[in-house]
């Protein structure tokens, strides 16, 4: 038989590949690590590092506690090979349309100096531009500056405020206030915190036009106004693909601060939307954490099949939901400067993920995003773990973790937050009975249940960056996997329609939201 026959005979369809991976064997993890020994470990755990001497960090990913092993990596690299992975990273990576649906590029990792040439000296120039009004507040350039309000919604608010979070908790250069939520309460907190005489507001929104945005955003200024700032437009900084819309609303242009309309929400705080974190933590720290970031681009992109962490992250995450029938993902940050991080996730993969049709339109054939929830470690052990361990449901859980510790107490604090977090992930894989005699149900945990662990030299800025990045190339890997298209997200707009239908007035409603509305006053 010619080779040409021989690939004619043995390619397989991706319906039989997801036949192929259901009919292998389940060995329980006991038994993987019994089979495989220490070398497991080794096979399945893999470092990400970035900088040199000082700036030196890295990350440890190890997923030797889940049920991956060669006859399952072998099965899904197949997968990969059929759905043309290697083919669309490419397409991804060289700024060519991968978001079929509206007909656009997605080049957020040019921002961080990954993409095609083109796109990579817009973004140097754009981040230069942002870098100039960053030291001129700095600098005192527009008067005394302490506070800034940031607004937006989405991932225009949601990575800030993750990135704030971590960065800024020791002291930040300029006080930041995230306020994404239309909630009154939101606005006003952020306003009781600061002095309006020595306070910017920066409007985050890529069309200029989203109405929880604008709508705070007036409010902001109306705020100003009311206290003394005799030029409130003045303060305003917009970050935004449509500046014109932000020139027509009053701000100038030389505040004005654009990104391309490539570089979705979900995945923009490395464009003009980390704004805040670059005003509020340094510019060097906004620079080290998009240096983490292209260190786990480097890797993306140069490294094949199972050797490459964020495709081998989507094989286990496709294995759990679509084989093992998991409907949901948990993340825990073993760090109180990640505590936000969860809800990061959250929108950057059920947004991205949560698709019911493929690139062609075609219903999909199984499940694609896991629900993705979380929280911190130890406080999540007191709450939500009884379920982890003996509930009914099995649930693949991340552990994020960092050696260096973030405070400065005695060394206990980060020794038990360390020892409790590599415990958990052993106890959900080991199981056993508490009892004395090893007898009593109500004292038996069944064990077999998977976990991860990505351990950070420490939780500095470059560490951001890279596990962000690693979060949004294994959204990818699970996207083209799955036959699906990761950067529209039209789910959002229905809800956001009707409301605007609901403040026009004469649309017709179920008998039920009519009730409401009439209750509420709004009928």
């Amino acid at each position: 038989m010619c080779k040409h026959e021989k690939d004619f005979y043995t390619v397989r369809t991706v319906s039989q590949i997801w036949a192929d991976i259901a009919g292998l064997p389940q060995p329980t993890l006991a038994a993987l690590f019994e089979r495989d020994g220490a070398a497991r470990v080794d096979v399945l755990s893999g470092r990400i590092e970035w900088g040199e001497e000082e700036t030196a960090g890295g990350i440890l990913f190890d997923w030797s506690k889940t049920h991956l092993d060669d006859a399952v990596l072998g099965a899904f690299e197949n997968l990969a090979e059929v759905s043309d992975f290697a083919g669309k990273r490419a397409a991804l990576l060289n700024g060519e349309i991968i978001n079929v649906t509206e007909g656009r590029a997605a080049t957020h990792t040019a921002q961080r100096g990954t993409g095609s040439e083109a796109d990579v000296e817009e973004a140097m120039a754009l981040h230069q531009r942002m870098k100039l009004l960053v030291e001129a507040i700095h600098d005192g350039a527009l008067g005394p500056v302490k506070h800034l309000i940031h607004i937006g919604i989405g991932g225009s608010a949601l990575g800030p405020a993750m990135a704030l979070d971590a960065l800024t908790r020791d002291l930040a250069k300029v006080d930041v206030h995230v306020v994404s939520n239309i909630d009154g309460l939101a606005l006003e907190q952020a306003f009781a915190a600061c002095d309006p005489a020595t306070t910017m507001v920066a409007v985050a929104s890529k069309t200029f036009t989203t109405i929880e945005t604008m709508t705070n955003a007036e409010s902001a200024l109306k705020w100003l106004g009311e206290n003394g700032v005799a030029d409130p437009s003045g303060r305003v900084v917009a970050l935004t693909a449509s500046p014109e819309k932000a020139v027509e609303w009053g701000v100038d242009e030389t505040r004005i601060l654009p990104f391309p309309e490539s570089v979705g929400g979900r995945y923009s705080l490395w464009s003009s939307i980390g704004f805040p974190v670059a005003l509020g933590a340094g510019w060097d720290e906004f620079e080290a954490m998009l240096a983490g970031a292209q260190a786990v681009d480097s890797h993306f992109a140069s490294t094949d099949g199972r050797d490459n962490l964020c495709l081998r992250a989507a094989f286990a995450d496709l294995y759990y939901a679509r084989i093992r029938g998991c409907q949901t993902r948990a993340c825990f940050a073993y760090d109180e400067r990640f505590a936000q991080l969860p809800d990061y996730l959250q929108q950057l993969e059920m947004e991205s993920n949560g698709k019911r049709v493929t690139t062609d339109g075609k219903p999909v054939d199984g499940a694609t995003a896991a629900i993705t929830w979380g929280g911190v470690g130890t406080d999540a052990q007191h709450a939500v773990f009884q379920l982890l361990h003996q509930g009914t449901h099995l649930v693949p859980v991340d552990f994020i973790a960092s050696i260096a510790p973030g405070d400065m107490l005695d060394p206990a604090h980060h020794r038990i937050l360390l020892t409790n977090c590599f415990a958990q992930g052993a106890a959900l894989m080991a199981g056993g009975n508490m009892a004395a005699d090893g007898k009593d149900p109500a004292r038996a945990f069944p064990g077999d249940r998977p976990s991860a662990t990505m351990l950070a030299d420490d939780l500095d800025a470059a560490a951001l960056g890279a596990l962000i990045a690693f979060h949004e190339h294994r959204v990818f890997a699970n996207a083209v996997l799955t036959g699906i298209n990761p950067f529209d997200q039209f789910g959002v707009e229905l809800g956001k329609k009707m409301a605007k239908d609901i403040e026009g007035g004469g649309a017709e409603f179920d008998a039920s939201t009519r009730v409401l509305l009439e209750r509420a006053g709004l009928g």
